[in-house]
């Protein structure tokens, strides 16, 4: 499976200077209460209110691994053993955003940003995984968060970006059901410690990636490779994901809780095939609605497992379909290629579950990203339409969007990424299509504010809006940098200038 290892912001609202509001208050108007009519926007415009802005996640930017009490998880342990991340990198460093989130703030606020979407690490909050919370990890996070209102931007913290506590793996992971309450515990201690500056919260990141890589196919940590304790994970995390959003609302209900889901339109690899169509639906039903039927119907979604063992597979109990139910208040949506899926009746390890995804090369024939991911708009706006649809259209947003292009510096000591340019304004395109047409999406973030720690990739893989030297720490914005802050400041994408690279932007437009 292919995945990613896998300001000027002189803002007064309603006349108020900007400190003189509540933290509760700021959030509400960063969310545009009443945003523009739909069907009233022209092409490549966004609605009035509309939230542009970037995502980090703590393992991958903050460094610090083990400052302030904070103690060991996953992703230490699996970054620190040799031959498991390219070149043997590892996060203790990153970006050293736990020392320099000032100027990483600063970065955004400079680029008109109105949200950031960051992580809370479970270990620098709650060392072991259970316990009295460390001071001094949440007190790091309430300083993030106030640098971050301070600057007019919205905080929108994850809760979980796949840094489990080591000791709880050692009791046994994901796929032990009682790590469901130690979140809930954790969970607690940061809505206790944040809840009065923080108005929206993401619970779990791509937990469909973080439970198949790390579980199933080990490439991720904590790098086991059982299918049983796969979908134990699954089950667990869906528990954790029910158990967490009551504690968020038992704190507050007046919070807004949601998910991140990593997402990809499923397409049959041989459209005349019947068994293809099955095989792309099934897959579908496995990858994107996994972790929210459980949420939204208290259900996992029919056919893909078999119906006599499934509760044995997952390890279900009665009332479970009651601790999985989650009435998520919104979606977080990420996106970055397609599948291409065949039928496989040989199987893949997965009990019951007979069909494997490839990527859609004949839908983005030569065109692929630096990290060889293809490249494909419209599944963009496909996906978009059909959780919409799905989950009733809720509100949604963008949680990461983007693209790794590795160009660095040149003899100017700028960063030319025009091809990221053509990526985003393509995908941006398709995604003011899709609220053109009904899905109720009121954010973007890109992915990511700044080139980091690419899990198993190391540092060989470039996302960032802003270049980072690994060995300086030198940020550099980039071109693509400018360019969205030109987009966050106009809240439109068809109307900026040319890019510099016709025949890249030529390409992408194609593909829109």
């Amino acid at each position: 499976m292919q995945r990613r290892d896998l300001l000027r912001l002189s803002l007064a609202l309603g006349g108020a200077s900007l400190l003189t509001r509540s933290p509760l208050a700021l959030a509400d108007a960063l969310i545009g209460k009443k945003p523009v009519s739909p069907e009233k926007l022209r092409a490549g415009e966004f609605p009035k209110g509309f939230l542009w802005g970037a995502a980090t996640a703590a393992y991958q930017v903050e460094g610090a691994w083990d400052e302030d009490g904070r103690g060991e998880s996953i992703w230490d342990r699996f970054a620190h053993t040799p031959g498991k991340v390219k070149n043997n990198d590892n996060g203790d460093i990153a970006c050293d955003s736990y020392h320099r989130y000032g100027q990483d703030i600063a970065l955004a606020k400079h680029l008109d940003l109105k949200t950031h979407r960051y992580s809370i690490a479970w270990p620098r909050v709650q060392p072991g995984g259970r316990g009295a919370a460390n001071a001094k990890g949440l007190d790091y996070y309430k300083r993030v968060t106030d640098a971050l209102l301070e600057a007019g931007i919205r905080p929108f913290p994850t809760l979980y970006h796949w840094d489990l506590p080591q000791p709880l793996e050692d009791a046994g992971g994901w796929p032990n059901r009682d790590t469901a309450e130690r979140f809930a515990d954790y969970t607690k201690l940061v809505i206790d410690a944040l809840g009065d500056r923080v108005k929206q919260w993401c619970i779990f990141n791509e937990p469909k990636t973080f439970t198949h890589c790390g579980y199933w196919q080990g490439n991720h940590a904590p790098g086991r490779t059982d299918p049983l304790d796969f979908l134990r994970a699954t089950h667990t995390v869906n528990l954790a994901q029910g158990m967490a959003f009551r504690a968020i609302k038992a704190a507050d209900p007046k919070l807004e809780v949601g998910g991140v889901y990593d997402t990809q339109p499923a397409y049959p690899a041989d459209t005349n095939s019947a068994a293809d169509k099955l095989a792309a639906q099934r897959w579908h039903k496995f990858v994107n609605l996994w972790f929210l039927d459980p949420a939204l119907k208290g259900r996992y979604p029919e056919g893909v497992l078999p119906a006599d063992r499934q509760a044995e597979l997952l390890g279900w109990k009665d009332g479970d379909e009651t601790i999985v139910r989650a009435a998520l208040d919104f979606v977080g949506i990420n996106y970055y290629s397609s599948w291409l899926v065949a039928d496989a009746p040989e199987g893949n390890g997965v009990p019951g579950l007979n069909a494997k995804a490839e990527w859609a090369r004949n839908y983005a024939p030569h065109r692929q990203t630096d990290n060889g991911w293809d490249i494909y708009p419209k599944g963009f706006y496909d996906i978009l339409v059909d959780i919409a649809e799905h989950i009733g259209h809720l509100p949604m947003e963008i949680t990461e969007n983007g693209a790794a292009y590795n160009t660095l510096p040149g003899a100017d000591g700028k960063v030319h990424d025009s091809a990221r340019i053509a990526w985003v304004r393509a995908h941006l395109l398709e995604l003011a299509r899709a609220i053109r047409d009904g899905v109720p999406v009121r954010a973007y973030h890109h992915w990511s504010l700044l080139d980091n720690f690419e899990w198993a990739e190391g540092y060989s893989q470039r996302f960032g809006l802003v270049h980072v030297d690994f060995k300086t720490q030198k940020r550099t914005p980039k071109d693509s940098a400018a360019w969205f802050a030109k987009v966050a400041a106009t809240n439109a994408v068809a109307a900026l200038a040319p890019l510099s690279n016709a025949t890249v932007t030529d390409s992408m437009n194609s593909m829109a």
